[in-house]
C-alpha cells in the first residue's frame, strides 16, 4: 500500500511469550501492519500519550492489525543532547547542566508496569490492535530503552529491554539482559523486537530467529540510508518481515534554547531543521520494499503482509532450520534476569533472628 501522511519497573513480563491467540483472526494469512514515524512531544508524556492514540485512531481507520512505533516514542530520544559531557568525559567536572536536564529526562520516562502503560494497553483495546511501542523506562534511578507489546484484548504482553546502548546513549540509558529478549505467538504472526543498533548485533538477531520471529520489528533512530540495507539483510537473512519505524523530527520538536540545546553541529539550527528525516519502512521476506522508506515528514507507512510469503523465503533459506549446521556453529542464549542485589530466603531467616526488632521501611 502507498504511505499516507499522518493527522498529526523491571518486573516479569505479565502473560507469557507464548500462547497469545486472542483478539485477532486465528485464521489471518494476511496482516495489515503499519509503522508510524512521527515525533515525541518532548518532556511531555502525557501530550506524546494523546498524540500516539490519535495515530492509532487514525492506522486502525486504514485496518492496521499492528502499529508499530519508534525507538524512545514515548520518554523521547534525546538528539544533540551530551547531558554535559564532551568528546572526553571528565570525572572531577560535576556536569550540572547535564545532571538538571538528566532530571527531566528521568521525570518524561515511565514506569513498567504504570499508569501511562495501563494506558497503552486501553488503547490496544479500544483500537483492537496489536501495538508495539518504544518508551524509555524508568526504574528507580535508571532509564532503559524499551519497547512494550499489547495486544487488542487491552492486555500488556512484556517488554523487551535495548541489550546494548551505543555510543552516548551509555551514559543515560542501563543494560538490558538476556531474560527480555520475547518472540510474542500471536495471531497475527510471531513478533518480536530489537532497537536501532541492535539489529547488527548477529548472534541476537539469531536468538530470535530461534524463537520463530515471523514480524521482526525494528524501532530505530537511525535514519541513515545505509540503515535500508540492514533492514533488507535482516529480512533475507530471518526470512520474516521486517517493519522498522522512525521519529520524522524537527528542531521545533524539542524545547528551544536555552532549555535544550543541540551540541555538535556548529550552531544552533533553526526550528524548522530537520534532525531526524525517518526512513521507515516495510520489508518482505523476499527483500522487496513494501512500503517505504519515507523522508518526507510525518507519515503511517502501510503494507498488507502476505504470510505465506514466511515459508516460501524458508524454503531457500532457514538460518536456524534446514540451512544450520549446529555440530559447528551454534549459539546459547543465557535467558535469565542479572539482578544487582538478590536474596535468599535463607538470608531473610538469618536477618530476622539477628534483628527481630528491625522493621522494612
Amino acid at each position: 500500500m502507498a504511505m499516507g501522511p499522518s493527522g498529526s519497573g523491571g518486573g516479569p513480563p505479565v502473560i507469557a511469550e507464548v500462547e497469545m491467540n486472542g483478539g485477532a483472526d486465528s485464521g489471518a494469512t494476511t496482516v495489515r501492519a503499519t509503522v508510524v514515524q512521527a515525533s515525541t512531544v518532548f518532556y511531555d508524556t502525557p501530550a506524546t500519550l494523546d498524540k500516539a492514540e490519535r495515530l492509532i485512531e487514525e492506522a486502525t481507520g486504514y485496518g492496521a492489525q499492528l502499529v508499530v512505533f519508534p525507538e524512545a516514542f514515548v520518554g523521547g530520544y534525546p538528539r544533540g543532547s551530551t547531558f554535559g559531557f564532551g568528546i572526553s568525559i571528565t570525572i572531577g567536572n560535576p556536569k550540572d547542566k547535564g545532571k538538571d536536564e538528566f532530571r527531566k529526562y528521568h521525570a518524561a520516562a515511565i514506569d513498567v508496569p504504570g499508569p501511562e502503560v495501563t494506558r497503552l494497553a486501553a488503547m490496544a483495546g479500544k483500537y483492537k490492535v496489536f501495538l508495539v511501542m518504544g518508551v524509555i523506562e524508568r526504574e528507580g534511578y535508571t532509564l532503559y530503552c524499551s519497547v512494550l507489546f499489547f495486544d487488542p484484548l487491552g492486555r500488556y504482553l512484556g517488554k523487551h529491554r535495548k541489550l546494548m546502548p551505543t555510543a552516548l546513549e551509555r551514559i543515560i540509558w542501563g543494560f538490558g539482559d538476556g531474560s527480555t529478549i520475547p518472540v510474542y505467538d500471536t495471531p497475527l504472526g510471531k513478533i518480536g523486537a530489537l532497537i536501532c543498533w541492535e539489529n547488527k548485533m548477529p548472534l541476537l538477531r539469531t536468538a530470535l530467529y530461534g524463537k520463530g520471529i515471523e514480524i521482526y520489528c525494528a524501532p530505530t533512530a537511525d535514519s541513515r540510508q545505509v540503515w535500508q540495507a540492514s533492514m533488507t539483510h535482516i529480512a533475507l537473512e530471518g526470512g520474516c518481515f521486517v517493519l522498522s519505524a522512525n521519529q520524522f523530527c524537527r528542531r521545533k520538536d524539542y524545547p528551544p534554547p536555552p532549555e535544550y540545546v543541540f551540541s555538535g553541529l556548529g550552531e544552533e539550527p533553526s526550528p524548522d531543521t530537520v534532525v531526524c528525516p525517518g526512513g521507515s519502512v516495510i520489508i518482505s521476506p523476499s527483500g522487496e520494499v513494501l512500503a517505504g522508506p519515507n523522508y518526507e515528514g510525518e507519515a503511517l507507512i502501510t503494507a498488507d503482509l502476505d504470510l505465506g510469503e514466511i515459508v516460501r523465503a524458508k524454503f531457500d533459506f532457514d538460518v536456524v532450520g534446514h540451512y544450520a549446521r549446529p555440530e559447528v556453529l551454534s549459539l546459547v542464549v543465557n535467558d535469565q534476569p542479572h539482578l544487582p542485589v538478590s536474596f535468599t530466603a535463607a538470608q531473610k531467616t538469618s536477618a530476622a533472628k539477628s534483628d527481630t526488632a528491625a522493621k522494612p521501611y
